[in-house]
Parts: C-alpha cells; sequence; structure tokens
C-alpha cells in the first residue's frame, strides 16, 4: 500500500549547543510515529513564501509543538503575558502552511502547540498562561516524565477524536503553558482536562482537522496511535 507523504514541521534554535549555527530540529518520536501509523515524513523548513510549495508534495501536514508560543497579536489580544515567547518565523510559516492546507482540505493534525496555531488559524483565541487565568489549574507542564501520563481528558462523545479513539477517557502526557480559550465558528472542543482547560479541537468543515494538546507520538495511551492511523488513512483520500 502507497505510504502517504507527511510533511512535519521543524522547530528551530539559535546558535550553540548542537551547532554554531542556527539549527532545525525535531524530536525522533514525530517521524517513528508517523511510518508505524503508515506515513513517509518528511521534514519542513520554515520558508513561509514557499508554503503552497511543500503542500504540492504532502499528502497531509502536522504541526509539532515546542517551547514557544504563538504571537498575541494574531489571536487580537490587547496585552502580552511576561512568559511569552516566539519563534516568529517558523510561526509564519506554519500559519502560511496551515491556512494553505486547510484551503485545500487536505488532512491537519496539530500536536501540543500546534494545536495551538491550528485553534488561532481558524478564528480562536489562546490562555497566555494557565496558571494565572485557570483557578485550581492542573500541572500541565508535568513534573514527571513525558513517556508517563501527566492526567487524564475526557473525550466528548459524537465527535471526531471519539470515534477515532472508542473511548471517553483517555491518559495523556502534559507539557505546556497555554491552551485554546474561544474555538472559532464550526469549532469543536472534543476532549477536556478534569479542570476545564481545553485539550482538543476539531473542525466540522474540514474532512481532517484535529488538534490535541498532548503528544499522540508518544504513544501512552491506546488511543494515541488510533489518532495517527486515523490521520494517516485520511491522507490516503
Amino acid at each position: 500500500m502507497k505510504r502517504p507523504v507527511i510533511g512535519l514541521t521543524l522547530d528551530s534554535e539559535p546558535a550553540g549547543g548542537y551547532s554554531s549555527s542556527p539549527w532545525y530540529a525535531i524530536r525522533e518520536n514525530y517521524c517513528g510515529a508517523v511510518v508505524r501509523a503508515g506515513g513517509l515524513p518528511l521534514l519542513l523548513p520554515h520558508e513561509p513564501e514557499h508554503a503552497a510549495d511543500y503542500l504540492d508534495r504532502v499528502d497531509g501536514l502536522v504541526v509539532t509543538g515546542g517551547a514557544f508560543d504563538v504571537d498575541p497579536a494574531l489571536f487580537g489580544a490587547a496585552t502580552r503575558h511576561e512568559t511569552v515567547t516566539t519563534k516568529d518565523r517558523r510561526t509564519e510559516f506554519e500559519k502560511s502552511a496551515t491556512e494553505g492546507a486547510l484551503a485545500r482540505d487536505m488532512p491537519v493534525l496539530g500536536i501540543c502547540g500546534g494545536q495551538q496555531l491550528l485553534n488561532v488559524v481558524l478564528g480562536g483565541t489562546l490562555i497566555q498562561h494557565i496558571p494565572d487565568e485557570v483557578e485550581g489549574a492542573l500541572a500541565h507542564e508535568q513534573p514527571n516524565p513525558r513517556t508517563e501520563p501527566g492526567h487524564t481528558v475526557s473525550v466528548q462523545p459524537g465527535t471526531l477524536l471519539h470515534r477515532i479513539v472508542g473511548a471517553t477517557e483517555m491518559a495523556v502526557n502534559s507539557a505546556h503553558h497555554q491552551a485554546a480559550l474561544d474555538v472559532g465558528q464550526d469549532v469543536l472542543v472534543d476532549a477536556v482536562a478534569p479542570d476545564g482547560v481545553i485539550e482538543g479541537i476539531e473542525s466540522t468543515r474540514h474532512r481532517f482537522c484535529l488538534g490535541v494538546q498532548w503528544h499522540p507520538e508518544y504513544e501512552i495511551d491506546q488511543g494515541d496511535a488510533r489518532i495517527l492511523k486515523a490521520f494517516i488513512a485520511a491522507c490516503l483520500g
């Protein structure tokens, strides 16, 4: 069976550490999870003006996570929390690629920060710092390893996510200080943490447009692999 080509967005880092020049990075398990699900990963450098050319060469888009934030100006915020850090060229590329993929009705999967970017592209807004905005918030930046669950989420019946995972609860890892606040038109909240923080979104206007706040590439819940497999199946047409 043909393996669909899956574009994965890269992280970027300044000079230092791995290289004395600026460099791109991605965790190996992103690629491994795509391969196990039946796809062929293709890594996408940050070239916003060539986003459409990349989309011509892929069958689906995964917007990955990272230790940075979407610029609050992109969702109309009048203030910027002191914890917010941005990677503007990465966000510019991911925004262009996501908008282009959705315009083509190409399958899109947003993971962690990728869900936050997806929510903004779909017309939503973000919580800029959960500890300051959510009373009684869980430790969404969990202290234990990312290979272990940090908390559970409730999966909403009748949603695409529920049909994929076949469960009303999942154990998830958690590595974020921001989250979706308001969602746009034709966007459903499909997963929620016990403290009320939005953990999953999906668009009803697209054949496969799903965002999850956790990292399914670690496959710590049986539903995680199902998410990747459903995404790859959608990329086959």
